[in-house]
């Protein structure tokens, strides 16, 4: 009789599994991979103490917190070790699956010989609306289940590619993946391509997530930051991003705002959404990585659609 683990997303969805009293051990994965520097040995005391001076830097989460949260759950994954199936429950969206990646990486050098298999959600129907797991309901979710897919070794050698490159300095080398369509990652070539989206463009310096919160500033008019940062959640696209990540972007283009009640841009923000000056010298830092490499050291064409290093 095999024995069954299930590593999810996040705590809605384990909440969510354990009403839905499926067999097996649920693992909540606490991270957001996507954000901050990484390091390739996923679990190491290097890797968790990279992890932590970022999100205590940036989110102020203290070490309590994270010893509580975070290292207490990946624990509790290291003592997991009879399990010879493990389900993996992960979105479409890039927050997802660059934790996903981690994770595969992880268990490709400490579960050898476990079965991995994937429930992914993301196109579910024939219309453009893109479901997380959260969207669907407890039938829908069983049966994403029940059709679960099995990763081959293949497959998990290639994520850990993937996580490789994600965490080297160089992201040209993720640029020039093409053959995503080999492996039963139907989402992971978008959420590759978002996050090169994130490396500052020449043409104004700042990359697609803060422009797009100009953007919106300009378009929509909320009427206050709470509300400019609800239209910036639902207009997101493929990055998955929460309440706390636009905060701290919305923050970092404060200087572009006169007001946020009701939300208005300077004239030099508009000028910088209009292309026609650039931000880059003020919004740099040359502490911020993406990955593995550092966010100003590269910039973004978007006519080509190409990284260049600086």
């Amino acid at each position: 009789m095999s024995s069954l683990l299930h590593i999810t997303n996040g705590d809605a969805l384990t909440e969510r599994l354990k009403s839905l009293e499926l067999k097996g051990d649920i693992i909540t994965w606490r991270e957001m991979l996507c954000e901050g520097k990484t390091l390739t040995h996923v679990g190491s005391e290097s890797f968790w103490k990279t992890r932590f001076e970022f999100l205590n830097k940036n989110y102020k989460v203290s070490k309590s917190w994270f010893v509580e949260k975070t290292l207490k759950e990946y624990r509790s994954l290291c003592n997991h070790k009879q399990q010879d199936q493990i389900v993996l429950w992960f979105e479409y969206d890039l927050f997802c699956q660059i934790n996903m990646l981690a994770v595969i990486s992880w268990l490709k050098t400490h579960r050898k010989y476990a079965k991995i298999s994937l429930v992914c959600s993301g196109n579910e129907d024939d219309t453009d609306k893109m479901y997380g797991l959260g969207d669907l309901d407890d039938a829908y979710l069983l049966q994403l289940f029940e059709n679960r897919t099995e990763l081959s070794q293949d497959d998990i050698e290639y994520a850990d590619y993937v996580w490789q490159l994600y965490c080297s300095d160089n992201p040209i080398r993720l640029e020039n993946l093409t053959d995503f369509g080999n492996y039963q990652f139907d989402y992971l070539s978008d959420a590759i391509k978002a996050h090169l989206r994130r490396f500052p463009t020449i043409k104004n310096g700042l990359n697609d997530l803060e422009n797009q919160v100009l953007r919106l500033s300009v378009e929509k008019k909320p009427k206050s930051k709470r509300e400019l940062l609800r239209t910036v959640l639902v207009n997101q696209g493929v990055y998955g991003f929460g309440d706390t990540q636009f905060e701290r972007i919305i923050n970092n283009l404060k200087p572009l705002y006169t007001s946020f009640d009701p939300v208005r841009l300077t004239k030099k923000g508009k000028e910088i959404l209009e292309g026609n000056t650039s931000y880059y010298s003020r919004i740099q830092d040359n502490e911020a990585y993406l990955g593995g490499a550092l966010k100003y050291n590269f910039l973004y064409n978007t006519e080509s659609d190409r990284i260049l290093k600086l």
